[in-house]
């Protein structure tokens, strides 16, 4: 007999799931895998209180499988607060595929992928996300009817990604009025961290309005063709963090607001469309709220994806589309407003506001 020694790093491994510190009484956790497509994938739902758990599909190489788990225990949680402070009838999910999109995705693995999708029942809804795009969508949509952001040529709503943006760009204005007394972002300094389909469109909105925008990725064929296309600076400084700007905008991956950075942060606003920007929302969310910088909950703010793919559900038009996602911004300075009334954190006041929501539907539905 072998007897296991356990090292009291690797204790947290004991409760995979329930034990993650993400794990938020999610509902279902699903694990996906097939040896003859190399499908390794998790869906994680949250909450389905007020309707099926819609949320994109994300292709990222982790370091490890924990890395993943925790990923999409967090982004579905997030989906749940961002469908219910929209007032959109649905619940939170995400799923996530471990491997790289650009070497390791095949037509194969995606339509694999769909057939756990369909195995759901409709209680998950995917959509695209990093690493996932339109035409993957429709390869799923071969298999299940339970996916959004297929192609508008095969009757969807096409890329959210410009819709998305849109929302970011409300919630940035909402901000700069609340905190520097005018929506106006002509001449403001604006930092954007990720420049993927997202954050280009994000850069075209601002540069039209006369923003002196920076920008930075990973990539840098890809800031250097952003930046001339639409006559932006590329940021060059040793520390983005710290660099002298009015607004911040991470629009890559998540919690780039964290122990590190956290204290170098001179701009005055942070919004922008990456999920789960805050390492630890209560923690980091009250050092900004003592520092006086304004935090734009990137839930309520990037919802705009959502917004547009909900139409494929509840079939309005793409005019109604932005229509709601304009009301980004009335809803961004509610939140402001309560955040200040009730002394509490803007990240507190959106998830408070959010989980009412969802309360209020699971009495409803009990009293049925």
């Amino acid at each position: 007999m072998v007897t296991e020694v356990i090292n009291g790093n690797e204790l947290h491994k004991i409760d995979p799931v329930f034990g993650q510190v993400s794990f938020d009484n999610h509902e279902q956790i699903v694990f996906c895998n097939d040896k003859d497509t190399g499908l390794k994938a998790i869906i994680g739902i949250h909450n389905t209180v007020l309707g099926p758990a819609l949320g994109g599909t994300r292709m990222w190489k982790y370091a490890n499988e924990w890395e993943a788990l925790n990923d999409v225990l967090r982004l579905s949680r997030g989906m749940s607060y961002k469908s219910a402070i929209t007032g959109l009838n649905l619940g939170g999910g995400k799923a996530v595929i471990i491997g790289d999109s650009k070497t390791e995705k095949t037509p194969e693995m995606i339509r694999k992928f769909g057939q756990y999708v369909h195995s759901l029942s409709g209680k998950y809804i995917t959509a695209e996300d990093v690493g996932t795009t339109t035409q993957d969508m429709d390869m799923i949509r071969e298999i299940t009817p339970y996916v959004t952001g297929v192609s508008i040529e095969k009757g969807g709503s096409g890329n959210p990604s410009p819709v998305t943006a849109y929302g970011v760009y409300m919630g940035m204005k909402a901000a700069a009025r609340y905190q520097f007394g005018s929506e106006n972002l002509g001449g403001k300094k604006i930092l954007v961290q990720g420049i993927g389909h997202v954050g280009e469109t994000l850069v075209e909105y601002l540069a039209k309005e006369g923003a002196d925008v920076q920008i930075t990725d990973i990539n840098q064929a890809r800031i250097e063709e952003v930046a001339s296309k639409y006559g932006v600076k590329i940021f060059t400084g040793p520390d983005l963090y710290a660099a002298d700007v009015d607004i911040y905008s991470p629009c890559a991956l998540g919690a780039t607001i964290n122990d590190d950075t956290i204290n170098k942060i001179k701009a005055k606003v942070i919004a922008g469309a990456a999920n789960n920007q805050l390492a630890n929302e209560t923690v980091h969310g009250q050092i900004l709220k003592d520092r006086g910088i304004l935090y734009a909950p990137d839930f309520l703010i990037n919802a705009g994806g959502i917004i547009n793919v909900y139409a494929e559900i509840v079939g309005y038009d793409s005019a109604e589309a932005m229509r709601r996602t304009e009301n980004i911004y009335n809803t961004t300075l509610e939140i402001f407003s309560f955040s200040e009334q009730n002394h509490i954190t803007t990240q507190a006041a959106a998830m408070s506001i959010a989980q009412q929501r969802i309360d209020d539907r699971k009495k409803e539905n009990a009293a049925k």
